[in-house]
């Protein structure tokens, strides 16, 4: 008989759902509906649950952590004082306090947070990125003659598409520099201006410690935006149903793959996987160039994995329903606590 757990769902204090959703907006239904998922799920599977949310302190964590005793910490939190690339010092006090939690540990979080450090890295270890260059917070930016137009500009460090738009593929230089100022003004951090890649938007969810589970292979269908828009994910695109749904995007599994690409894409997950050193679950993103050539473009440990999303939908397509992904998560972090 599987055990029954006590959980801590750990989250940013915005988004902690409430009991009873009588009277709450839809929008703001769906601000918090991976914590809604988790904790409702969780509750199915007849685990204790007790939702936690954090801002600028770890004391409430301690609090819970001592009084509460949970067996697993359940990981949401992206992000701690308002800055995204604090959430591993999260987890390493969770390593302190001897907890044990889902997800990836802090330095796959470290290294995939990075996207130029993980993009030398996996150069390095000959796994097809495009050319980027980093452009710092501060400094003017001039472009390396290896790097050729069109280029992406985006920030270094931020995810789910922040500070991205159509006017991000830029085409000349006096766009480009433009658009490095407006990440460097409004979303406060180092850009990343890289060669775009024109072809389709691929994700691969991966799970695992030390043996791997690669899932089907997924797209994001962006066929039917105007034709004069780039085939990327802007942030309007990932956040705005209301756009989804006028120009049909959609996402789902990958269609026309060979068998060899889909086994290439299989190794070479897991061999992005290892290297970064991440652990629990993540989602690896790639552009699939017309003549079949994949680049890698970013890791995404501990990834959206609301009920409705590509995560959740790919892992429901190898065989696992939704509550069994949870409990497949919450098992991999018992296991890592295990071995440490």
């Amino acid at each position: 008989m599987r055990k029954k757990l006590r959980v801590i769902v750990l989250m940013h204090e915005d988004l902690v759902p409430p009991d009873d959703l009588t009277g709450v907006d839809k929008k703001e239904v769906l601000r918090f509906k991976t914590e809604r998922d988790v904790v409702e799920g969780l509750t199915r599977l007849g685990h204790e649950v007790y939702k936690l949310g954090v801002w600028d302190e770890l004391a409430p964590l301690r609090t819970a952590l001592w009084e509460w005793k949970p067996d697993i910490v359940f990981n949401l939190l992206e992000e701690f004082h308002g800055q995204a690339v604090y959430d591993h010092n999260v987890v390493s006090y969770l390593e302190l306090m001897r907890a044990a939690y889902t997800g990836c540990n802090p330095r796959g979080l470290v290294l995939a947070r990075d996207k130029a450090l993980s993009k030398k890295i996996l150069h390095y270890h000959r796994i097809r990125v495009p050319r980027f260059a980093v452009a710092p917070l501060g400094r003017r930016f001039k472009r390396p003659k290896r790097l050729e137009f069109p280029l992406i500009v985006k920030s270094l460090v931020e995810e789910a598409s922040t500070g991205i738009s159509n006017a991000s593929v830029v085409t000349a230089d006096d766009k480009l520099g433009d658009r490095v100022r407006f990440i460097h003004e409004h979303v406060q951090t180092d850009a990343i201006v890289e060669e775009y890649v024109e072809g389709r938007e691929i994700y691969v969810g991966v799970m695992g410690n030390h043996r791997l589970a690669v899932l089907p292979v997924w797209e994001l269908y962006m066929d039917k935006l105007p034709a004069d828009s780039p085939r990327i994910a802007t942030r309007r695109l990932k956040i705005d149903p209301d756009f989804q749904e006028r120009h049909e995007v959609t996402i789902g599994e990958a269609q026309g793959l060979s068998e060899h690409l889909q086994r290439q894409f299989t190794r070479t997950c897991k061999r992005i996987y290892r290297v970064l050193g991440l652990s629990g679950y993540a989602r690896l993103d790639f552009r699939l160039a017309p003549d079949g050539t994949a680049y890698f473009l970013e890791a995404n440990p501990n990834p959206e994995i609301a009920a409705n999303e590509e995560f959740a939908a790919a892992s429901k397509a190898a065989g696992m329903s939704y509550d069994q992904m949870l409990e497949r998560i919450l098992r991999l972090g018992l296991q890592r606590a295990a071995r440490t």
